[in-house]
């Protein structure tokens, strides 16, 4: 039976002006009634560093070992966790295939990790739609690779 206490809902999003470039990333998390807001960025990143940062982000944000439904636009995350690519991928050395290295490796690492810390399951949603949580994340990420552009 499932501990209803430790289940979380966890939006993210990633956003990038330019790729590479400034790059922000927004996560909602939602525990019940209560929900909290997080974002940050970094000054020269890519698009995917910035969505497996949100989900990073958020993952390790809970304290406790908690069953997660997390929600992210983007099919890169999504894809390499449930359909196995990314157990793959360690089990080769860091490899997609015979010739090609996986990408953000010291970010692949960190997910791993918080796999194994939670339950974790992924679910796509279609970006810049009508999800308003997808949207707010969005929103967020935009606004912190706005705000590290503007640090210059």
């Amino acid at each position: 039976m499932t501990d209803r206490k430790n289940e979380v809902i966890i939006y993210t999003d990633g956003a990038c002006l330019g790729n590479p470039g400034p790059g922000g990333y927004g996560v909602v998390l939602k525990y019940g009634e209560k929900e909290k807001e997080l974002s940050g960025c970094e000054r020269l990143t890519t698009n995917n560093r910035m969505e497996l940062t949100g989900v990073i982000v958020g993952l390790k944000t809970l304290n406790r070992p908690c069953s997660v439904t997390l929600y992210s636009d983007s099919k890169y995350v999504v894809d390499m966790v449930e359909k196995g690519w990314l157990t793959r991928w360690k089990a080769n050395g860091w490899m997609r295939n015979k010739s090609e290295p996986a990408k953000n490796v010291d970010l692949l690492e960190e997910l791993l990790h918080q796999l194994n810390r939670h339950q974790v399951r992924f679910v796509w949603v279609k970006g810049h739609a009508d999800n308003p949580y997808n949207n707010r994340c969005d929103a967020l990420a935009v606004a912190a690779a706005e705000s590290c552009r503007a640090k210059g």
